[in-house]
Protein backbone atom coordinates (compact mmCIF):
# COMPACT_ATOMS: atom_id res chain seq x y z
CA UNK A 1 0.00 0.00 0.00
CA UNK A 2 1.18 3.73 -0.88
CA UNK A 3 2.28 5.59 2.27
CA UNK A 4 1.04 8.99 2.57
CA UNK A 5 2.00 12.42 2.36
CA UNK A 6 2.45 14.49 5.22
CA UNK A 7 2.61 18.24 5.62
CA UNK A 8 3.42 19.60 9.26
CA UNK A 9 3.42 23.20 10.02
CA UNK A 10 5.38 24.31 13.35
CA UNK A 11 6.33 27.85 13.37
CA UNK A 12 8.97 26.66 15.57
CA UNK A 13 10.55 23.74 13.88
CA UNK A 14 14.03 22.74 14.68
CA UNK A 15 16.62 20.65 13.23
CA UNK A 16 19.40 19.08 15.21
CA UNK A 17 21.95 21.94 14.24
CA UNK A 18 19.41 24.41 15.64
CA UNK A 19 19.60 24.32 19.78
CA UNK A 20 15.87 23.53 21.01
CA UNK A 21 13.29 21.02 20.70
CA UNK A 22 13.26 18.84 17.89
CA UNK A 23 9.82 16.85 18.35
CA UNK A 24 8.85 17.08 14.53
CA UNK A 25 12.27 16.31 13.03
CA UNK A 26 12.33 13.24 15.14
CA UNK A 27 8.89 12.37 14.28
CA UNK A 28 9.27 13.37 10.38
CA UNK A 29 12.55 10.80 10.46
CA UNK A 30 10.76 7.64 11.79
CA UNK A 31 7.92 8.40 9.41
CA UNK A 32 10.31 8.62 6.37
CA UNK A 33 11.86 5.47 7.78
CA UNK A 34 8.55 3.98 7.20
CA UNK A 35 8.23 4.88 3.67
CA UNK A 36 5.94 8.16 4.22
CA UNK A 37 6.76 11.30 2.56
CA UNK A 38 6.74 13.88 4.79
CA UNK A 39 7.10 17.90 4.55
CA UNK A 40 7.77 20.59 7.73
CA UNK A 41 7.05 24.25 7.20
CA UNK A 42 8.38 26.23 9.52
CA UNK A 43 9.53 29.68 10.35
CA UNK A 44 13.20 29.62 10.07
CA UNK A 45 13.69 32.80 12.85
CA UNK A 46 14.78 31.11 16.16
CA UNK A 47 12.27 31.72 18.78
CA UNK A 48 14.69 31.83 21.68
CA UNK A 49 18.32 33.03 19.81
CA UNK A 50 16.02 35.80 18.46
CA UNK A 51 18.12 35.62 15.35
CA UNK A 52 17.69 34.61 11.33
CA UNK A 53 18.89 30.98 11.03
CA UNK A 54 18.98 30.64 7.31
CA UNK A 55 20.43 33.02 4.39
CA UNK A 56 17.80 33.31 1.24
CA UNK A 57 17.54 33.24 -2.59
CA UNK A 58 17.49 37.01 -3.63
CA UNK A 59 13.82 38.27 -3.90
CA UNK A 60 12.63 35.29 -2.61
CA UNK A 61 10.60 34.54 1.13
CA UNK A 62 11.03 30.60 1.19
CA UNK A 63 13.93 28.35 1.26
CA UNK A 64 12.95 24.53 0.55
CA UNK A 65 15.61 22.08 1.64
CA UNK A 66 15.59 18.26 1.66
CA UNK A 67 17.47 17.55 5.50
CA UNK A 68 17.92 13.51 6.26
CA UNK A 69 15.10 12.82 3.83
CA UNK A 70 12.09 15.57 4.99
CA UNK A 71 11.96 17.97 2.92
CA UNK A 72 11.93 21.52 4.69
CA UNK A 73 10.23 24.72 3.89
CA UNK A 74 11.58 28.01 5.84
CA UNK A 75 9.31 30.61 5.60
CA UNK A 76 11.42 34.15 6.08
CA UNK A 77 9.47 35.90 9.04
CA UNK A 78 10.02 39.67 10.61
CA UNK A 79 12.68 39.85 13.26
CA UNK A 80 11.48 40.61 16.98
CA UNK A 81 12.89 40.01 20.47
CA UNK A 82 11.15 38.79 23.95
CA UNK A 83 8.01 38.74 24.15
CA UNK A 84 7.04 42.10 22.65
CA UNK A 85 4.39 43.40 20.04
CA UNK A 86 6.88 41.84 17.59
CA UNK A 87 6.70 38.23 18.32
CA UNK A 88 2.73 38.73 17.29
CA UNK A 89 3.51 40.24 14.44
CA UNK A 90 6.31 37.61 13.38
CA UNK A 91 3.31 34.89 14.19
CA UNK A 92 0.48 36.40 11.68
CA UNK A 93 3.28 36.92 9.23
CA UNK A 94 3.72 33.07 9.62
CA UNK A 95 0.47 32.45 9.17
CA UNK A 96 -0.12 34.64 5.58
CA UNK A 97 3.34 33.44 4.28
CA UNK A 98 1.99 29.94 4.80
CA UNK A 99 -1.63 30.61 2.92
CA UNK A 100 0.02 32.69 0.01
CA UNK A 101 3.52 31.49 -0.66
CA UNK A 102 2.97 27.14 0.13
CA UNK A 103 0.10 27.18 -2.50
CA UNK A 104 2.48 28.73 -4.87
CA UNK A 105 5.05 26.40 -4.91
CA UNK A 106 3.54 23.56 -7.19
CA UNK A 107 3.96 20.70 -4.09
CA UNK A 108 2.66 17.12 -4.34
CA UNK A 109 -1.10 17.42 -2.37
CA UNK A 110 -0.76 16.08 1.29
CA UNK A 111 -3.12 13.28 1.94
CA UNK A 112 -3.03 14.92 5.81
CA UNK A 113 -2.17 18.02 7.33
CA UNK A 114 -0.72 18.67 11.05
CA UNK A 115 -1.24 22.09 12.05
CA UNK A 116 0.78 22.70 15.26
CA UNK A 117 0.64 25.12 18.43
CA UNK A 118 2.56 26.54 20.40
CA UNK A 119 0.21 29.41 18.83
CA UNK A 120 -3.08 28.87 17.08
CA UNK A 121 -2.18 31.29 13.73
CA UNK A 122 -0.32 28.01 12.56
CA UNK A 123 -2.64 25.95 13.28
CA UNK A 124 -5.07 27.99 11.34
CA UNK A 125 -2.84 27.97 8.44
CA UNK A 126 -2.79 24.25 8.38
CA UNK A 127 -6.75 24.29 8.29
CA UNK A 128 -6.93 27.06 5.69
CA UNK A 129 -3.94 24.41 3.66
CA UNK A 130 -6.55 21.60 4.47
CA UNK A 131 -9.62 23.18 2.48
CA UNK A 132 -7.17 24.02 -0.29
CA UNK A 133 -5.87 20.96 -1.08
CA UNK A 134 -8.94 19.10 0.31
CA UNK A 135 -6.66 16.67 3.33
CA UNK A 136 -7.14 15.43 6.55
CA UNK A 137 -6.63 18.73 9.21
CA UNK A 138 -5.12 17.01 12.30
CA UNK A 139 -4.88 19.44 15.14
CA UNK A 140 -1.70 19.30 17.63
CA UNK A 141 -1.96 21.53 20.74
CA UNK A 142 1.26 21.77 22.80
CA UNK A 143 0.50 25.00 24.56
CA UNK A 144 -3.49 25.02 25.59
CA UNK A 145 -4.09 29.07 24.18
CA UNK A 146 -5.45 31.36 25.16
CA UNK A 147 -5.90 29.49 28.85
CA UNK A 148 -1.84 29.74 29.18
CA UNK A 149 -1.79 33.06 28.96
CA UNK A 150 -4.94 33.82 31.49
CA UNK A 151 -3.48 31.70 34.08
CA UNK A 152 0.08 33.73 33.46
CA UNK A 153 -2.13 36.85 34.64
CA UNK A 154 -3.70 38.47 31.27
CA UNK A 155 -6.82 39.48 31.35
CA UNK A 156 -9.02 36.46 30.05
CA UNK A 157 -11.61 40.37 28.53
CA UNK A 158 -8.02 41.34 26.62
CA UNK A 159 -9.23 41.76 22.93
CA UNK A 160 -6.33 39.58 21.79
CA UNK A 161 -7.12 37.05 24.25
CA UNK A 162 -10.56 36.86 22.96
CA UNK A 163 -9.83 36.63 19.34
CA UNK A 164 -7.39 33.44 20.73
CA UNK A 165 -10.84 31.95 22.65
CA UNK A 166 -12.88 31.98 19.38
CA UNK A 167 -10.01 30.80 16.85
CA UNK A 168 -9.47 28.02 19.67
CA UNK A 169 -13.18 26.92 19.57
CA UNK A 170 -13.38 27.41 15.84
CA UNK A 171 -10.21 24.82 15.25
CA UNK A 172 -11.17 21.99 17.95
CA UNK A 173 -14.17 21.49 16.36
CA UNK A 174 -12.81 21.65 12.34
CA UNK A 175 -10.17 19.72 13.56
CA UNK A 176 -10.56 15.40 12.16
CA UNK A 177 -8.75 14.75 15.31
CA UNK A 178 -6.81 16.28 17.99
CA UNK A 179 -3.03 15.50 19.55
CA UNK A 180 -2.73 16.99 22.70
CA UNK A 181 1.01 16.61 24.11
CA UNK A 182 -0.13 17.00 27.72
CA UNK A 183 -1.48 13.86 29.51
CA UNK A 184 -4.88 15.97 31.18
CA UNK A 185 -5.40 17.98 28.17
CA UNK A 186 -8.67 16.37 27.77
CA UNK A 187 -10.67 17.73 30.93
CA UNK A 188 -10.22 21.00 28.84
CA UNK A 189 -10.49 20.41 25.15
CA UNK A 190 -13.71 17.87 26.08
CA UNK A 191 -15.67 21.09 27.22
CA UNK A 192 -15.30 21.83 23.23
CA UNK A 193 -15.57 18.32 21.60
CA UNK A 194 -16.12 14.79 22.73
CA UNK A 195 -12.92 13.02 24.42
CA UNK A 196 -13.01 10.42 21.52
CA UNK A 197 -11.76 13.60 19.36
CA UNK A 198 -8.78 14.12 21.53
CA UNK A 199 -5.54 11.58 21.42
CA UNK A 200 -2.48 12.14 23.64
CA UNK A 201 0.75 11.71 22.08
CA UNK A 202 3.59 12.78 24.40
CA UNK A 203 7.21 14.54 23.55
CA UNK A 204 9.86 12.13 23.85
CA UNK A 205 13.07 11.68 22.57
CA UNK A 206 15.58 9.41 20.19
CA UNK A 207 17.40 7.01 22.65
CA UNK A 208 19.55 5.66 20.29
CA UNK A 209 21.17 9.17 19.88
CA UNK A 210 22.29 8.76 23.58
CA UNK A 211 24.87 6.40 23.71
CA UNK A 212 27.87 6.40 25.28
CA UNK A 213 29.89 8.34 22.95
CA UNK A 214 30.56 12.12 24.20
CA UNK A 215 32.93 14.87 24.89
CA UNK A 216 32.94 15.36 28.38
CA UNK A 217 32.23 19.30 28.61
CA UNK A 218 32.91 19.96 32.51
CA UNK A 219 35.79 19.10 35.52
CA UNK A 220 35.85 15.90 36.55
CA UNK A 221 36.86 17.17 40.07
CA UNK A 222 33.82 18.68 40.93
CA UNK A 223 30.13 17.37 41.54
CA UNK A 224 28.59 19.12 38.19
CA UNK A 225 24.86 19.96 38.29
CA UNK A 226 23.52 21.18 34.77
CA UNK A 227 20.57 22.71 33.44
CA UNK A 228 19.76 22.95 29.48
CA UNK A 229 16.63 24.50 27.84
CA UNK A 230 15.07 28.05 27.98
CA UNK A 231 16.13 30.97 30.37
CA UNK A 232 12.50 32.02 31.09
CA UNK A 233 9.54 32.95 33.68
CA UNK A 234 8.41 28.69 33.97
CA UNK A 235 11.22 27.44 34.44
CA UNK A 236 11.89 29.35 37.92
CA UNK A 237 15.64 29.93 37.66
CA UNK A 238 16.02 32.67 40.06
CA UNK A 239 15.26 29.49 42.63
CA UNK A 240 18.27 28.09 41.33
CA UNK A 241 20.05 31.06 41.36
CA UNK A 242 19.48 31.87 45.14
CA UNK A 243 20.20 27.91 45.58
CA UNK A 244 23.86 28.74 44.11
CA UNK A 245 23.96 31.83 46.19
CA UNK A 246 23.53 29.65 49.33
CA UNK A 247 26.02 27.05 48.19
CA UNK A 248 29.14 29.59 46.81
CA UNK A 249 31.70 28.47 49.59
CA UNK A 250 31.18 24.53 48.62
CA UNK A 251 33.99 24.53 46.01
CA UNK A 252 32.92 20.94 45.63
CA UNK A 253 29.58 21.65 43.50
CA UNK A 254 29.49 23.70 40.86
CA UNK A 255 26.16 24.66 38.41
CA UNK A 256 25.89 24.55 34.52
CA UNK A 257 23.09 26.43 32.64
CA UNK A 258 22.82 25.81 29.02
CA UNK A 259 20.81 27.86 27.19
CA UNK A 260 19.30 31.15 26.08
CA UNK A 261 15.70 32.97 26.61
CA UNK A 262 14.35 36.35 27.42
CA UNK A 263 15.15 36.38 31.67
CA UNK A 264 19.02 35.00 30.40
CA UNK A 265 20.49 38.44 31.02
CA UNK A 266 18.91 39.07 33.95
CA UNK A 267 20.07 35.48 35.60
CA UNK A 268 23.37 36.47 34.51
CA UNK A 269 23.47 40.10 36.43
CA UNK A 270 21.86 38.61 39.58
CA UNK A 271 25.01 35.96 39.61
CA UNK A 272 27.80 38.48 38.94
CA UNK A 273 26.18 41.15 41.73
CA UNK A 274 25.92 37.89 44.41
CA UNK A 275 30.15 37.40 42.93
CA UNK A 276 28.99 33.77 42.59
CA UNK A 277 31.97 31.53 41.07
CA UNK A 278 30.31 28.38 41.37
CA UNK A 279 27.90 29.39 38.33
CA UNK A 280 28.78 29.08 34.45
CA UNK A 281 26.73 30.36 31.85
CA UNK A 282 27.08 28.88 28.13
CA UNK A 283 25.13 29.77 25.19
CA UNK A 284 22.28 27.23 23.68
CA UNK A 285 24.08 24.66 21.34
CA UNK A 286 23.09 22.55 18.81
CA UNK A 287 20.28 19.55 20.04
CA UNK A 288 22.92 17.49 18.67
CA UNK A 289 25.76 18.63 21.16
CA UNK A 290 23.35 18.76 24.23
CA UNK A 291 24.26 15.28 24.89
CA UNK A 292 28.07 15.88 25.74
CA UNK A 293 26.86 18.79 28.78
CA UNK A 294 23.83 16.28 29.79
CA UNK A 295 26.22 13.44 29.77
CA UNK A 296 29.14 15.49 31.43
CA UNK A 297 26.83 15.75 34.37
CA UNK A 298 26.13 14.32 37.82
CA UNK A 299 23.14 15.40 38.76
CA UNK A 300 20.59 17.29 36.08
CA UNK A 301 18.32 19.97 37.50
CA UNK A 302 14.61 21.13 35.98
CA UNK A 303 12.01 23.08 37.98
CA UNK A 304 8.52 24.92 37.27
CA UNK A 305 7.15 27.64 38.60
CA UNK A 306 3.27 26.80 40.55
CA UNK A 307 1.08 27.74 37.29
CA UNK A 308 -2.28 26.54 37.00
CA UNK A 309 -1.16 25.59 33.64
CA UNK A 310 0.18 23.02 34.64
CA UNK A 311 -2.97 21.25 36.23
CA UNK A 312 -3.06 19.66 32.86
CA UNK A 313 0.10 17.67 33.17
CA UNK A 314 3.29 18.60 31.55
CA UNK A 315 5.56 17.02 28.41
CA UNK A 316 9.20 18.92 28.55
CA UNK A 317 11.74 18.26 26.19
CA UNK A 318 14.08 18.43 28.54
CA UNK A 319 13.49 16.33 30.62
CA UNK A 320 13.18 12.95 28.36
CA UNK A 321 16.76 13.96 27.15
CA UNK A 322 17.87 14.63 30.75
CA UNK A 323 16.30 10.26 31.04
CA UNK A 324 18.34 9.49 28.19
CA UNK A 325 21.35 10.69 29.23
CA UNK A 326 21.17 7.97 32.21
CA UNK A 327 21.52 11.09 34.56
CA UNK A 328 19.91 11.56 38.05
CA UNK A 329 17.03 14.41 38.02
CA UNK A 330 16.46 17.06 40.24
CA UNK A 331 13.37 18.12 39.48
CA UNK A 332 11.44 20.99 41.76
CA UNK A 333 7.74 21.16 41.05
CA UNK A 334 4.43 19.45 42.88
CA UNK A 335 2.81 19.06 39.44
CA UNK A 336 0.52 15.78 39.46
CA UNK A 337 1.58 12.68 38.04
CA UNK A 338 5.27 13.39 38.19
CA UNK A 339 7.60 11.37 35.82
CA UNK A 340 10.60 11.69 37.76
CA UNK A 341 8.68 10.16 40.80
CA UNK A 342 6.94 7.66 38.12
CA UNK A 343 10.21 6.29 36.67
CA UNK A 344 12.11 6.40 40.05
CA UNK A 345 14.46 8.80 38.41
CA UNK A 346 15.64 11.12 40.36
CA UNK A 347 14.76 13.30 43.63
CA UNK A 348 11.55 15.56 43.51
CA UNK A 349 11.14 18.57 45.78
CA UNK A 350 7.48 19.55 45.80
CA UNK A 351 8.06 22.57 48.94
CA UNK A 352 9.75 25.42 46.61
CA UNK A 353 11.99 25.83 49.56
CA UNK A 354 15.93 26.67 49.35
CA UNK A 355 16.44 25.07 52.05
CA UNK A 356 15.08 21.66 50.87
CA UNK A 357 17.17 22.20 47.06
CA UNK A 358 19.64 22.92 48.27
CA UNK A 359 20.05 19.91 51.16
CA UNK A 360 19.32 17.65 48.25
CA UNK A 361 21.76 18.80 46.39
CA UNK A 362 24.53 18.28 49.04
CA UNK A 363 23.15 15.05 49.88
CA UNK A 364 23.15 13.68 46.02
CA UNK A 365 26.83 15.21 46.06
CA UNK A 366 28.23 13.00 48.75
CA UNK A 367 26.16 9.97 47.77
CA UNK A 368 28.12 6.65 45.67
CA UNK A 369 28.39 6.76 41.89
CA UNK A 370 26.25 3.68 41.67
CA UNK A 371 23.18 5.30 43.88
CA UNK A 372 23.21 8.51 41.14
CA UNK A 373 23.76 5.37 38.37
CA UNK A 374 20.40 3.66 39.53
CA UNK A 375 18.59 6.91 39.37
CA UNK A 376 19.85 6.90 35.93
CA UNK A 377 19.48 3.58 34.66
CA UNK A 378 16.02 3.84 35.73
CA UNK A 379 15.03 6.44 33.84
CA UNK A 380 16.42 5.50 30.72
CA UNK A 381 14.42 2.03 31.07
CA UNK A 382 10.96 4.16 31.74
CA UNK A 383 11.98 6.10 28.61
CA UNK A 384 12.50 3.54 26.85
CA UNK A 385 9.26 1.83 27.19
CA UNK A 386 7.23 4.98 27.25
CA UNK A 387 8.57 7.55 25.28
CA UNK A 388 11.29 6.13 22.63
CA UNK A 389 10.13 8.13 19.45
CA UNK A 390 9.35 4.62 17.55
CA UNK A 391 6.80 4.35 20.39
CA UNK A 392 5.22 7.73 19.71
CA UNK A 393 4.99 7.05 16.19
CA UNK A 394 3.39 3.96 16.20
CA UNK A 395 0.91 6.52 17.88
CA UNK A 396 0.43 9.05 15.29
CA UNK A 397 0.84 6.16 12.69
CA UNK A 398 -2.54 4.82 14.13
CA UNK A 399 -4.44 8.36 13.36
CA UNK A 400 -2.83 9.16 9.82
Amino acid sequence: MNKKNIWIINHYALTPEMSGGTRHYDFALELVKRAYKVTIIASSFHYAKFKEMKEYPSGKNYLVENIDGIDFIWLKTPPYSGNSIGRVKNMISFMFSVANTIPKLNLKKPDTIIGSSVHLFAVYAAYSLSKTYNAKFIMEVRDLWPKTLIDMGISKWHPFILLLGWLEKFLYKKADKIISTLPFAYRYIEQFVKKDKIVWISNGTDCSKFDDNYEQMLSRDKFNVVYTGTHGTANDLDLLIESVKVLKNNEHIHFTLVGDGPLKESLIAKAKEDDLKNITFIPSVAKNRVKNYLKSADLLYVGLKNLPLYRYGMSMNKIFDYMASKRAILFVSNIEDNIIETSNSGIVIKSYQIQDIVKAIIELSKEDTNYLEQFGANGHTYLKQNFDIKVLVDKLEKIL
